[in-house]
């Protein structure tokens, strides 16, 4: 299997992508500011989910109109990367759902307090970026450099769908028996007691880390585990680091957003886990067999979106019922 790494990025793309990136942190930070510490109502956390989507989706038909009047990429190159970067922000949309499971834990086990946990997200999602920009230039040299690298990435992700549908097995001791948790706990001075939204506190002399700290270096190491499913899976749907890049970090922004929106029915979620099961099975067969029956862009984004379509729709009745 020979890959294709013309990417349709350029400075001039990368620099609109940042730009708007950027702004809208800031515009984030600055209203976490203005409001302070508070809890996030679901309306609210519904307004700026609104507003993300339509953000990376008005980022989408900019590209297009970008791509269709560039002489050097026509019609079917813009359709082509648009159908890529919806179908990776889909998938990276879905698989968030898991995140937001475990960060439920994560507070719950840190005891924050749902007004804080709107800062603790925030700066998540700022080291997410980073990570995910690393992540992205790794695959993108390892896949130029070995070809070989897309099938272990198709084998992989085949791996996690076949396990995704296998029974869990339970576990009674939850964070409490974490080896992580245990280390941050033995080689960090941590207070018993939180200090507001700081991540340190001043204790009989001595500078401490607040609990909220620990939370924030474990939510960043959990996306470290959800990041190694998702950017191989990008991957299996385009080799443009561009589409890949772009695609990721939109869904990511999104995600504080999607938690509160979220958190309290995430459980009710019931069949998704087999929704994604099919997906990332499916991503990882395409990836497999792109040598001998390449599956167009569109058919990809149609299989992930009914899929998990499919899921959410079952889980719902299944609650009704």
């Amino acid at each position: 299997m020979q890959p294709q790494f013309n990417s349709v990025g350029s400075p001039f793309f990368y620099g609109v992508f940042i730009t708007i990136v950027i702004i809208m942190i800031a515009i984030d930070m600055l209203t976490l500011k203005k409001e302070g510490a508070h809890r996030v109502s679901s309306r609210e956390a519904l307004l700026w989910t609104i507003v993300w989507i339509s953000v990376s989706l008005g980022f989408a038909v900019w590209l297009y109109f970008e791509l269709l009047h560039n002489p050097a990429a026509g019609h079917d190159i813009a359709i082509d990367s648009v159908m890529d970067f919806l179908t990776g922000y889909v998938l990276e949309k879905s698989l968030s759902v898991d995140n937001i499971f475990v960060f439920v834990l994560i507070f719950s086990y840190f005891k924050v307090p749902a007004e804080y946990q709107h800062r603790v997200l925030l700066f998540g999602v700022l080291g997410a970026i980073v990570l995910r920009a690393i992540m992205v230039v790794l695959g993108a040299v390892l896949v130029s450099r070995f070809s070989w690298v897309l099938y272990l990435f198709g084998v992989f992700l085949l791996y996690s769908g076949i396990k995704l549908m296998l029974p869990e097995k339970e576990n009674h001791k939850g964070l409490v028996e974490n080896p992580l948790i245990k280390w941050l706990h033995n080689h960090f001075p941590v207070s018993d007691h939180l200090n507001q939204e700081k991540f340190f506190t001043i204790d009989n002399g001595h500078r401490l880390a607040t609990p909220l700290l620990l939370t924030l270096i474990v939510i960043e190491l959990s996306d470290v585990v959800f990041a190694v499913d998702s950017i191989p899976a990008v991957f299996a749907v385009t080799t443009d680091p561009f589409i890949v890049f772009t695609s990721n970090i939109f869904a990511v922004l999104g995600l504080r957003a999607m938690y509160f929106l979220l958190a309290n029915v995430v459980e009710k979620f019931v069949y998704l886990k087999y929704g994604l099961a099919v997906v990332l099975s499916f991503i990882g067969a395409k990836m497999l067999v792109v040598k001998w029956w390449h599956i167009p862009s569109w058919a990809s984004l149609v299989v992930v979106f009914s899929a998990l379509l499919l899921a959410m729709l079952a889980s719902w009745w299944k609650n009704k019922q």
